[in-house]
């Protein structure tokens, strides 16, 4: 575990998120991003049970372009519990912008559905009614896997195990995510 003194930013973060992961904790995000200082290193600490992947991605995408546009530093503190949409979010920072607080654990699974198909008009209407179904389906796993590749490039931890474990919720300690690359370290 990292000594108190050798990351101080991390002690007083400039975004403070917690809760479900959704439009309001993505418009509290803005607002707090808005108010932190325009220059110089921002940290972003969340923790979340998860919620909305596409609420994640959208902030994630934010930091993104922050990093990408303006050169700034973005460094990324899991708190306590950084699950599913949490997951997603911390993707968007590469693995050495990634810290956690000891005790905090990730969780990593598969994007959910659950829906009914209900048919109905023109036979002829039919099929494109499914077809339009199974292609949202398809899209939601290529963007799952995105974010997988996104989640591990730079770590120990290949795709294909990632995908693997996420089928089942994969719980992963604090140290154990350092270990694996999957952060830098814990705080």
């Amino acid at each position: 575990m990292a000594e108190p003194n050798q990351y101080p930013l991390l002690a007083a973060p400039h975004v403070h998120l917690s809760g479900p992961v959704d439009q309001t904790m993505y418009q509290r995000f803005r607002e707090q991003l808005a108010n932190a200082p325009a220059e110089g290193t921002l940290v972003i600490a969340i923790s979340t049970l998860g919620g909305d992947p596409e609420s994640a991605r959208l902030m994630g995408d934010e930091v993104r372009l922050l990093r990408d546009y303006t050169g700034r530093e973005t460094l990324f503190l899991g708190k306590v519990a950084v699950y599913s949409a949490g997951a997603t979010f911390m993707a968007h920072f590469p693995v050495e912008k990634r810290f956690l607080t000891k005790g905090t654990r990730i969780m990593i699974h598969e994007r959910q559905l659950t829906t009914d198909i209900h048919l109905s008009g023109p036979l002829k209407s039919l099929p494109a009614q499914l077809k339009a179904k199974l292609n949202e389906i398809e899209e939601s796993i290529r963007i799952e896997e995105e974010g997988f590749h996104d989640l591990v490039a730079g770590s120990r931890i290949g795709f294909e195990e990632a995908a693997e474990r996420a089928r089942a919720n994969w719980y992963i300690e604090a140290e154990e995510a350092r270990d694996l690359g999957l952060v830098l370290d814990v705080i």
